[in-house]
């Protein structure tokens, strides 16, 4: 993805610096603002933050010293840039110890400010990604907890803590919303990676093009915008795990990209030419029938073997019914902590009907119910009118015989998508949050029942 285009503050009481500092920088594809004063330059550092503050020492009221160090208080991640005409060696070293990145003396050359500005802007990038990585490990640092007492998920569990310290790909299949993230997360929590990042990405969100950058990242002046050099994923990850997400979107050419990562442990920014080594630990999920993608040529065999070391199956909700009750309360004190509501109890009709329903959205799906449940309730009950009016219809379908035989799993999902389709007037979106879905998901399910018309 494109990165953010830089911004610039440049603070200077003449007016003809001002301009030619602003017209030279927004040329180099900068995002510029200007301030004629500090005063002006305090109003605007109040309301954004900027990549880079540029600003003149000597200015009345307000001088660049006092902009440099409001700067600093409010924005300590902004580096900032001296430029003054009256340069003295006390103004300086007061300056750098204040925080200043850089001090500049009139007159100056413009390959010189553009070269501080760039290392400048490199600085504050590494900073802040720094910073995402940082947080990005406490997250990784919490436990990952898995609930079920369902005998396969247990058996499931069991097999991806005897495989996590090792460290062979893994394959994780099931339906939307069964958990293969969570399980991915548990596998590295378990794994002698688990201080190091662990990183997400859905293949199926992105074009070729982007998914490329996000996973290779790109060097500067690769493309028109990149401005700076930017890292990928898997330079990101080094050392961690990298869970890729619907592994069967990707594209025949970047099945062969990524092909060659697993094999070599090496890639190519773009736009680079130096290979650059990694150690990264892939996990790999789709919910579709990949054996089945491989015959229509959708996806490369020798790439699903290196995957196919160890491949794990998750089982839909409906297979784990004992699964229910334990998730539905998990999810209840969770939205009940996060909404600051004492609620603690579910009604028995409201568990039986729980109980009942198939979840074409796994768990993704009862969690959004849970979560809708605990908004609604007034009480510290959860009953059976807070759950929605399409999730008690669908009692309906699930008993529903079908030329004296019980509708099969499929037919019965064909039936309720098709009746939360009609209830919401065919908005696809609202159909797919309230089945618990992803727009893509659904639009896979409507081409597989043939209903991607609205009738």
């Amino acid at each position: 993805m494109i990165e953010k285009t830089p911004k610039i503050l440049v603070v200077d009481d003449e007016k003809l610096t001002l301009k030619n500092l602003s017209y030279v920088l927004s040329k180099e594809g900068y995002e510029v603002k200007t301030a004629e004063s500090g005063t002006l330059a305090l109003k605007y550092l109040q309301e954004e933050e900027f990549d880079v503050v540029i600003t003149d020492l000597k200015m009345k009221k307000v001088t660049g010293l006092d902009v440099l160090e409001k700067c600093k208080e409010w924005w300590p991640d902004t580096e900032v840039v001296i430029i003054t005409a009256y340069a003295t060696v006390d103004s300086a070293i007061e300056a750098m110890k204040k925080g200043a990145y850089y001090y500049i003396t009139k007159p100056f050359k413009l390959d010189e400010l553009r070269k501080v500005v760039k290392e400048a802007l490199e600085k504050v990038y590494l900073k802040k990604e720094n910073k995402k990585l940082k947080e990005e490990l406490e997250k990784n640092k919490e436990e990952v907890k898995i609930i079920t007492k369902n005998p396969e998920m247990k058996r499931i569990l069991d097999i991806a803590e005897k495989i996590a310290p090792t460290d062979c790909p893994v394959l994780i299949l099931g339906e939307t919303g069964t958990g293969k993230e969570l399980l991915a997360r548990y596998i590295h929590s378990k794994s002698h990676r688990r201080n190091k990042t662990f990183l997400a990405i859905n293949c199926g969100a992105f074009t070729e093009e982007l998914l490329a950058n996000e996973l290779f990242g790109h060097e500067k002046g690769a493309y028109t915008g990149a401005v700076t050099t930017k890292k990928g994923l898997l330079e990101i990850a080094d050392g961690g795990t990298l869970f890729l997400d619907e592994i069967t979107e990707m594209s025949p050419t970047m099945q062969v990209k990524f092909l060659r990562v697993l094999q070599e442990k090496e890639f190519l920014r773009i736009g680079g030419t130096e290979p650059i080594k990694v150690d990264v630990r892939f996990i790999a999920a789709t919910n579709k029938d990949i054996r089945k993608e491989i015959e229509r040529g959708y996806f490369r065999e020798d790439l699903y073997f290196r995957l196919n070391v160890v491949t794990l199956k998750l089982p839909p909700l409906s297979e784990r019914k004992e699964d229910i009750p334990l998730l539905a309360y998990h999810f209840l004190q969770k939205y009940a902590k996060e909404m600051h509501k004492k609620v603690t109890e579910i009604e028995e009709n409201a568990m039986k009907l729980l109980m009942e329903y198939d979840y074409p959205g796994n768990i993704r799906e009862l969690e959004n119910i849970m979560a809708r449940a605990v908004a609604l309730t007034t009480s510290e009950k959860i009953e059976v009118h807070h759950l929605p009016e399409e999730f008690r219809k669908f009692k309906i379908f699930t008993f529903r015989r079908k030329e004296q035989k019980l509708l099969t799993l499929e037919e019965q999902e064909k039936e309720y998508i098709k009746f939360v389709l009609k209830e919401t007037g065919w908005n696809k979106s609202l159909a797919a949050q309230i089945l618990g879905i992803d727009r893509a998901t659904l639009w896979r399910k409507l081409k597989k029942y043939g209903l991607e018309e609205n009738p």
